[in-house]
């Protein structure tokens, strides 16, 4: 993504989370496929369909609130482009990285070491092809909103995203 282009991104995310549509805290507290426990991540979609199959992981439809959200200024790792991934000697293999399975046995999953990697090399995130979507690819961003970083907007022309838990009460 060239810098300061805007890209289009789709998030679905639990419901009950609807007044945080920029949190990254539910990665944070669980870990993903690009991020270790404790390290606030943002994963949405680039195709709406490619969120709803990521969010739901090929298994039963939960429902889910879906967000449109636009990202600017942004320096995201292209992993799915050949190019970059030979010039940063990465391996294709990245994308097939068994992450839960490097957790469970005490291991740091390959994905989350290419973050780092990548986070030290002024990335401020990387896009990815979807596991569950072929086809599609998805954003795993890992800095957005600070003061001079990139910035990440929920679009809710209507206001009708809650601004407090409350509405869950």
């Amino acid at each position: 993504m060239p810098e300061g282009a805007q890209l289009t991104l789709w998030r679905a995310f639990v419901p009950r989370w609807a007044y945080l549509p920029l949190s990254g805290e539910g990665a944070a507290r669980f870990g993903g496929r690009w991020n270790a426990v404790g390290e606030p991540t943002i994963y949405a979609a680039r195709e709406l369909s490619t969120a709803w199959a990521e969010y739901n992981q090929g298994f039963v439809q939960h429902p889910a609130l879906i967000a449109q959200l636009e990202l600017s200024g942004a320096r995201l790792a292209d992993l799915t482009d050949a190019v970059l991934l030979e010039t940063l000697d990465i391996d294709r293999s990245i994308h097939r990285c068994e992450w839960r399975a490097d957790l469970d046995e005490g291991r740091v999953p390959a994905t989350h070491a290419l973050r780092h990697r990548l986070v030290g090399l002024g990335f401020d995130g990387l896009i990815y092809p979807s596991f569950m979507s072929p086809g599609g690819s998805c954003v795993a961003l890992c800095r957005w909103n600070e003061r001079a970083g990139p910035q990440l907007k929920v679009i809710d022309p209507d206001n009708r995203l809650p601004k407090t838990p409350a509405s869950w009460v």
